[in-house]
C-alpha cells in the first residue's frame, strides 16, 4: 500500500508542480474527451498529463497517448464515483492514507521549490556550454538495407538494383527486417554492418552482400554527415533533473547539518553521529 501511496504523489506531484499551461481548441465537441454519468472528461486535462510527462512525450504522439488515456481516466473517475457512494471518504483507512499523502505531497512540494531556488537559468546554460564545448562530432550515415538469409539470394537482388530495379521495391518483395534504418553512428551497428556502411559514399548500395549476424544485408546510403550539438532547448529538461539531484542533495545535508538529531540502534542504544566519528 505504501509503494501505491508514494507512486500517486508522484504523479500528484508532478501535476501540483507543473505549471504548464497548454491551450485546447474548443471547436471539436467543446473540448470534451469524455462523460460519464454526468460529470466531464476534457481533452485539456489529458493533454495536460501528456505534457506533463516528457518520457511519454518523446515516445508516442499526443493522438496515440490521448486513445490509451481517456479509457484509463474514464476508468478512474468510475472507480471515484464508486467509492464516494460506498462513503469511502469517511473511513479511517482513508483518513490514514489521506494524512500519509498531505505530508508526502508537502514533502515533495518543499522540495520542489527549494530546487527551483537553487537550480537557475544560468546554472543550467553553465552545464550546456560545457556540453558544447567538449561536444566532439561523429560520422553517421542514413542508410537502407535488405536483410535476406541466404548469400545467393543477396547476390540475386544486387544483380536486380545493377538492372535497375528500385532499391524500395525490392525491400518490400524480399526483407525480412525494415529497411529504413535512418541515421546511425558506427557503434550503434553490429562492427561488420558498420565497417561496410561507412566506407560507401551517399547514393551509393553494396556490391556484395554484407554477412551478419542476422543474415546477410545490401546496405543503401541515402546521407553522410558528422553528428552537432543538440539545441538547449532539447536537453533543457534533462540537464535540470540532473541538477535537480544534485541540489536535492545538498538540500537533504543542509536540513541534517542544521537540526539536532539522535539515532538509536535496535536495542535502545544511541548510534554514534557519523560525522562526529570524523
Amino acid at each position: 500500500m505504501k509503494k501505491y501511496i508514494i507512486a500517486t504523489v508522484a504523479v500528484l506531484v508532478v501535476l501540483v508542480a507543473g505549471a504548464l499551461t497548454y491551450k485546447v481548441s474548443a471547436e471539436k465537441n467543446n473540448g470534451i474527451a469524455a462523460v460519464v454519468n454526468g460529470e466531464q472528461i476534457t481533452v485539456a486535462e489529458i493533454q495536460e498529463a501528456y505534457e506533463q510527462n516528457p518520457q511519454i512525450k518523446t515516445q508516442v504522439s499526443f493522438e496515440d497517448f490521448y486513445n490509451h488515456a481517456i479509457d484509463v481516466m474514464v476508468n478512474s473517475k468510475l472507480a471515484l464515483q464508486e467509492a464516494t457512494k460506498a462513503n469511502i471518504q469517511a473511513t479511517p483507512e482513508y483518513q490514514k492514507q489521506l494524512a500519509e499523502l498531505k505530508d508526502e505531497v508537502a514533502r515533495q512540494v518543499y522540495l520542489e521549490q527549494k530546487v527551483n531556488e537553487k537550480v537557475t537559468d544560468a546554472d543550467i546554460q553553465k552545464v550546456y556550454d560545457d556540453y558544447i564545448a567538449k561536444f566532439v562530432g561523429e560520422n553517421e550515415v542514413k542508410a537502407k538495407h535488405i536483410l535476406v538469409d541466404s548469400e545467393d539470394l543477396a547476390k540475386e537482388i544486387i544483380s536486380k538494383l545493377d538492372n535497375g530495379e528500385k532499391f524500395e521495391d525490392l525491400a518490400r518483395q524480399y526483407s525480412k527486417d525494415q529497411p529504413d534504418l535512418g541515421y546511425f553512428t558506427a557503434n550503434a551497428m553490429v562492427p561488420e554492418f558498420s565497417e561496410a556502411a561507412f566506407k560507401m559514399h551517399k547514393g551509393t548500395y553494396s556490391k556484395e552482400p554484407v554477412k551478419t549476424e542476422f543474415g546477410y544485408h545490401i546496405i543503401l546510403i541515402e546521407d553522410v554527415r558528422t553528428t552537432e550539438p543538440l539545441p538547449l532547448e532539447n536537453l533543457k529538461d534533462q540537464i535540470k533533473a540532473s541538477l535537480g539531484q544534485q541540489a536535492v542533495a545538498q538540500i537533504i545535508k543542509e536540513m541534517n547539518d542544521n537540526a539536532q538529531i539522535t539515532k538509536y540502534d535496535l536495542n535502545g542504544k544511541k548510534m554514534e553521529n557519523k560525522e562526529e566519528e570524523k
